[in-house]
């Protein structure tokens, strides 16, 4: 009977310090948190969207999109026609609008695909490959240059 209140004892500790340790928060959510903090205070506007299938991102499952990171930028007074382009090699290769976007270099790691709409502009990426935000000034200023062509 004396071991079994000590192990009902160790159990609920285990327990215990497992819920504890089950709250932190992984290193990689937190960097991402805080590089979509920074991204909304320099004017991109980060989500997670369902991949649309012309960018030929893999789906999740058969039946399911893959989630991944859209970011854009707001142009308050743009008139942009419809254009998709994925990115393959490092360029633009435009899959519906304007063909004067293709072949357009793309020096940035990570991005699958870049649309234009309306007055938004905005490029699908794969934050996994720069959670330290590096490139986050250098993507505003490719959004812009692009909706500036």
């Amino acid at each position: 009977m004396e071991n079994a209140g000590l192990w009902i004892t160790i159990l609920i500790v285990v327990f215990i310090l497992g819920s504890i340790f089950g709250l932190r928060v992984s290193p990689r959510e937190k960097a991402l948190g805080i590089m979509r903090d920074k991204a909304r205070k320099m004017g991109l506007h980060p989500r997670l969207i369902a991949a649309p299938d012309w960018t030929k991102i893999p789906k999740a499952t058969e039946n399911r999109a893959s989630m991944v990171a859209y970011y854009s930028v707001i142009i308050p007074e743009g008139r942009l026609l419809l254009m998709r382009a994925r990115v393959e090699e490092q360029k633009l290769h435009v899959v519906q609008g304007d063909q004067k976007f293709n072949d357009f270099p793309i020096a940035l790691k990570g991005i699958y695909a870049i649309d234009m709409q309306s007055n938004c502009v905005g490029l699908y990426w794969d934050e996994e490959s720069d959670l330290i935000a590096t490139q986050l000034d250098d993507m505003k200023e490719l959004l812009i240059k692009l909706a500036e062509i």
